[in-house]
């Protein structure tokens, strides 16, 4: 088991802070990098197991809250000024920082989001194909566009705020992608994809899973028998497990 130092780290980018925590094991050596991104209403804490368990077996972490991601965030922004292209922009800004980073193998970074930061890992991956050396997504919730268009078919019907499990999205949040294709956006990224996907997820369909494996040249899913949105303690090991091997085999 490697030592590792973990460290608060703040990074500001488009007038805002975003607040993120890294897990670097210490090592002479340079390592390859899982950069997290937590799902709706979530925060870097949402990570902790993971990288812990990365950073012991050397490979490094690094979790973020996302701007406006959550009301328990310690990034900048209010929940109604997010976006799905906030957090994108958000998650560019991570990249950019981690790949200068002198213990950081810049050939090895890999995008890990769960749930909506999995719909935001996935779309920033077709853009930073040459910076990311793999992708790993856990339940991506890659029908956020289609639901919510289903519920405000058109810009008229889309309120000012609206309350979704305790968080006050707004309008701006709804509008950016009113009539967007996802799928539209992702699925030229040409490394591997690993797609973690419960058969009991309520939230997000495992046919979204299945239709982003398919999308992929370079795609495969595991799927968790009995598993809904949010895996279980023995489901949440087993893909800390998978991510290692995953990072082990892609070098």
């Amino acid at each position: 088991m490697n030592s590792y130092q973990k460290e608060v780290v703040k990074i500001t980018h488009r007038g805002r802070d975003i607040h993120g925590v890294s897990y670097m094991p210490d090592s002479k050596e340079k390592c390859p990098v899982v950069i997290f991104s937590h799902g709706f209403n979530g925060t870097n804490a949402d990570f902790t197991m993971n990288s812990d368990y990365l950073a012991k077996n050397g490979i490094g972490g690094f979790c973020f809250d996302f701007c406006g991601g959550s009301v328990h965030t310690k990034s900048d922004l209010m929940t109604d000024e997010m976006t799905i292209f906030t957090e994108k922009e958000d998650l560019c800004a991570v990249i950019e920082t981690i790949k200068k980073w002198n213990n950081v193998d810049s050939e090895r970074i890999f995008l890990f989001g769960e749930s909506m930061g999995g719909l935001v890992s996935a779309l920033v991956a077709d853009e930073y194909v040459a910076d990311i050396k793999g992708l790993l997504l856990l339940f991506p919730a890659l029908g956020i566009a289609d639901d919510w268009n289903k519920r405000f078919p058109t810009l008229v019907s889309i309120p000012d705020t609206y309350e979704l499990w305790g968080v006050r999205l707004g309008r701006k949040f709804f509008e950016s992608i009113h009539e967007y294709n996802v799928f539209d956006h992702i699925g030229t990224f040409n490394k591997n994809v690993l797609i973690f996907h419960g058969d009991q997820d309520e939230v997000v369909p495992l046919e979204y899973g299945k239709k982003a494996e398919m999308s992929y040249p370079h795609a495969s899913i595991e799927v968790f028998q009995g598993e809904g949105h949010g895996f279980s303690e023995a489901g949440n090991k087993r893909v800390a497990e998978m991510t290692y091997e995953f990072v082990k085999a892609n070098k």
